[in-house]
């Protein structure tokens, strides 16, 4: 399985309702550090199968999630569980430390 891609539209359903812990990566096409978290997000996927979903959300396309959450910097990773914000960190950071982050947090 690897990431999904989400909307403002699903971004409720396929965060806020889903079953068991969700990683959001907020990411623009643009953003030369999200591209390495992206590729460390779907190897992660791979790897955590089962303990969490990640999704992306492109900023530039679906700028109300974002803005809501008050996204200011990317790459932001934010981590919901239940329905609500358990964590979130941003800028780059090298793959053993989003799992080490997801470890300690899920």
């Amino acid at each position: 399985m690897a990431t999904q891609k989400i909307s403002d539209d699903s971004f409720e359903t396929d965060v806020l309702k889903a079953q068991g812990p969700v990683l959001v990566d907020f990411w623009a096409e643009w953003c030369r550090p999200c591209k390495p978290i992206g590729e460390a997000l779907e190897e992660i996927s791979e790897e955590m199968l089962g303990e969490v979903s990640i999704v992306k959300l492109t900023i530039d396309d679906n700028p109300l999630v974002a803005s809501r959450l008050n996204v200011r910097v990317i790459p932001t990773l934010m981590l919901f569980k239940d329905g609500k914000l358990q964590d979130s960190r941003s800028g780059g950071m090298p793959k053993s430390k989003i799992v080490e982050w997801l470890r300690d947090n899920i």
